[in-house]
């Protein structure tokens, strides 16, 4: 029901553009997104059942990886398909609700990824500084329950931002979307008013999420590295810091990502909004993509179980 022409009262559907200002060539971008997100499947999924199927994996490390891999393949396929489906078969329309739905997975996927980080460094940094205590402390009982709290977290931080636009959001100055996912910021913009309190709980869910766990990876990174440089024989510290190199190189990533999409998106005004949706989106499908080849090229057990898995 129209309230003026220039607002709509409560849409059922909305209309995602894709990639602002490229329409024309979406088609042909759609093509590498799509390269990226079948090899994030592949990986994330053989890293599934690699870690599954050998006993020797079942330890905190490797559990937590697989816990990453499963929320990568949640992820990556919460938007790859409808994205796929604006750029190359012309479907921009999506149900409101499937919208919002869409948004929480999304943020609660992002969420559950950087806590699942946050307890691998954990992991790190008592198999390091307590070795002969990991196995006291790091029961399966404690992983199951790490990934709960992961969890939970996540999904009671986010739910809000959808509850506060089902129910403060009634009129709209438009349906359409200028982007290629239902992002929460870009949903708020749409709103005629109430959009304060929404732009507020998102950032504070944001800087909230991202401060704690990237705080305690980097004070946890910090006293691995004191431990690992005081260890008398070159050998041990390289052998020590060699089992957290992955994870280095997946916190990096991710969290740099995050922080230059962020930024790009916030003070970048003068950037090209196409600039701003590719990143955002790439920000998005990067993380899927890279972490089974970082795991796989930088941990030995993974990459002899994958030998032996093609070779046999």
């Amino acid at each position: 029901m129209s309230i003026s022409n220039i607002t709509v009262y409560m849409p059922s559907v909305l209309t995602l553009i894709g990639i602002p200002g490229l329409e024309s060539v979406q088609c042909w971008i759609g093509i590498p997104f799509c390269a990226i997100y079948l090899i994030a499947m592949i990986g994330n999924s053989l890293l599934l059942i690699i870690i599954k199927s050998e006993g020797s994996l079942h330890e905190p490390l490797y559990i937590f990886l697989g816990m990453l891999g499963a929320t990568d393949i949640a992820l990556a396929s919460s938007i790859m398909p409808k994205m796929l489906g604006i750029f190359w078969f012309n479907m921009p329309e999506i149900y409101f609700d499937s919208c919002l739905l869409q948004m929480w997975f999304i943020h609660t996927f992002q969420c559950i990824e950087s806590g699942i980080l946050m307890a691998m460094a954990l992991d790190r940094y008592v198999a390091i500084c307590y070795p002969l205590r990991h196995a006291i402390i790091f029961t399966h009982r404690l992983v199951i329950q790490i990934g709960t709290v992961v969890v939970l977290r996540a999904a009671i931080l986010v739910a809000p931002c959808l509850v506060l636009i089902k129910c403060r959001f009634q009129l709209y100055h438009t349906t359409v979307i200028l982007h290629s996912y239902c992002e929460h910021m870009a949903i708020v913009k749409l709103a005629a008013a109430n959009v304060q309190v929404n732009k507020i709980y998102g950032l504070f869910v944001a800087f909230t999420v991202a401060g704690f766990d990237l705080t305690f990876i980097t004070l946890s990174y910090i006293q691995i590295f004191i431990t690992v440089f005081r260890l008398p024989q070159k050998e041990a510290r390289f052998k020590a810091f060699n089992t957290c190199v992955a994870h280095i190189c997946v916190f990096l990533q991710f969290y740099l990502l995050a922080f230059f999409s962020f930024f790009t998106h916030r003070f970048g005004s003068h950037i090209p909004p196409y600039i701003h949706i590719l990143f955002s989106s790439i920000y998005l499908l990067v993380p899927p993509f890279l972490n089974p080849i970082v795991y796989g090229a930088k941990t030995t057990q993974i990459r002899i179980h994958v030998v032996k898995m093609f070779c046999s």
